[in-house]
């Protein structure tokens, strides 16, 4: 069985976000640079259900984990 592929347009509508290519580079652009010693699900910006989604899907290495690291990369960089 295939593990389902999920693009950051997913991940930004299932954390119940504008889902939007212009949408996801306003956020990535107003919340970044995250500083490293910072977590991702601990940003101050999400909610308590999103930070508990992110956290949970990185700590289980969930289908959701490889989409939710490439975000955690672009909001450092």
């Amino acid at each position: 069985m295939e593990l389902p592929v999920h693009s950051m347009s997913n991940l930004f509508a299932q954390l119940g976000l504008p889902s939007d290519e212009p949408a996801i580079e306003r956020f990535i652009a107003t919340h970044r640079p995250l500083p490293d010693k910072v977590p991702l699900a601990g940003a101050p910006f999400w909610t308590p259900s999103q930070a508990a989604f992110l956290s949970e899907e990185l700590r289980e290495d969930a289908d959701w984990a490889e989409v939710v690291d490439q975000l955690n990369l672009r909001l450092r960089s």
